[in-house]
């Protein structure tokens, strides 16, 4: 069973940095997508970035082209997103997501929020 697990959330004031990683674990190897997507409270949940792992093609939000850098490490297992010059309207819940053979997996996310 594949799990995905995020880290690299917290508190940060507009303007600030912070650096999303998900460790994948239990799949079998396969070429994927993974993604980062968010959530605010009583919005929609929104792809943020996604990396194809054959290919190392990162795509971007218009949100937040410029600002963020998707890279994913296959000997670690690990999608990383580094977040930079964040805005206050980048507050919401993180998720990785793993797309294999048509088949997705969720992690349990990670926060994010940013004062002004």
């Amino acid at each position: 069973q594949v799990q995905l697990k995020e880290s690299g959330g917290g508190s940060v004031q507009a303007g600030g940095s912070l650096r999303l990683s998900c460790v994948a674990s239990g799949y079998t190897p396969c070429r994927h997508m993974m993604s980062w997507w968010r959530q605010a409270p009583g919005k929609e949940r929104e792809l943020v970035s996604a990396i194809f792992s054959y290919s190392g093609t990162g795509i971007y939000a218009e949100s937040v082209k410029g600002r963020c850098t998707i890279s994913l490490d296959n000997d670690k297992n690990t999608m990383n997103l580094q977040m930079d010059s964040l805005k206050p309207e980048d507050t919401a819940m993180y998720y990785c997501k793993r797309v294999c053979n048509g088949l997705s997996d969720w992690g349990q996310g990670t926060q994010v929020t940013v004062s002004s």
